[in-house]
């Protein structure tokens, strides 16, 4: 059952991810190149030569957006699959579908949205090359944090809901989880490498496309999954169903 999940799973991470580069195709692509015509025309007034292209432009935004997005689908699409079996009757009475949409919202919020309030995506000409690695080991532990804290703020929620009824553990998780998160998240070290003079508007069209393409992936691959995990489901119970040959 566990790799009919699987494939399930990678089969709505690979739609998922189709929709995802069609919306950085269009809406996202012109948003990097004028962050790199910005970095150009800085670059040149500084007197700077403009470094060697290693991929040209062209293919990043194709071949390479297409196959970064399409890898990263599936294998998310994969991952979500098998926590999904893991979740799955160890949550109640929940559905496939309820659970599959469940399960993707907690991980939009805990993988793109909380991560992206402390450390949000900027643009290519933004940000200092020697502290790239920094920047990234910091963006990469903020989301380690924020499955952790997810993770025990519902297991609190469920030791809460035995005693407070599910209504009250939950918004007692959901305060615990916004608390945690605050206090982690200015705990943590600001990183601010935002030229003055970039444009505020592109900076901020940028990271609502960055957001924009989560939000894509993560329902496609909720609502898809579930879907399909349900179908699934109603022909396994048919083929039980069926009397056995000869009976």
């Amino acid at each position: 059952m566990v790799g009919k999940l699987l494939i399930r799973g990678m089969l709505a991470g690979i739609a998922a991810g189709l929709l995802t580069f069609s919306f950085a195709r269009v809406v996202g692509e012109p948003q990097v190149d004028q962050a790199i015509s910005f970095e150009e025309k800085a670059d040149a007034a500084k007197g700077e030569a403009p470094e060697p292209e290693i991929v040209s432009r062209a293919t990043q935004a194709s071949y390479g957006l297409f196959t970064g997005v399409m890898v990263y689908g599936a294998s998310i699409g994969g991952i979500f699959a098998l926590v999904f079996a893991y979740a799955r009757g160890r949550t109640g009475r929940l559905s496939a579908r309820a659970l599959s949409a469940s399960l993707a919202l907690a991980a939009f919020v805990a993988i793109a949205i909380v991560p992206n309030i402390k450390y949000p995506a900027n643009p290519p000409s933004v940000g200092d090359p020697d502290t790239i690695g920094y920047r990234t080991g910091l963006f990469f532990l903020m989301i380690a944090i924020s499955l952790a804290v997810t993770v025990f703020s519902l297991k609190v929620r469920g030791a809460l809901a035995a005693k407070w009824g599910g209504w009250n553990g939950s918004i007692a998780a959901l305060v615990l989880f916004v608390v945690a998160i605050g206090v982690i998240q200015a705990a943590l070290p600001a990183i601010n490498e935002v030229p003055a003079a970039f444009p505020a508007v592109l900076l901020w069209k940028f990271r609502s496309v960055a957001i924009g393409m989560q939000a894509i992936l993560w329902t496609v691959i909720g609502l898809l999954f579930g879907a399909l995990v349900e179908r699934l489901e109603r022909a396994s119970a048919r083929e039980g169903a069926l009397p056995a040959h000869g009976a």
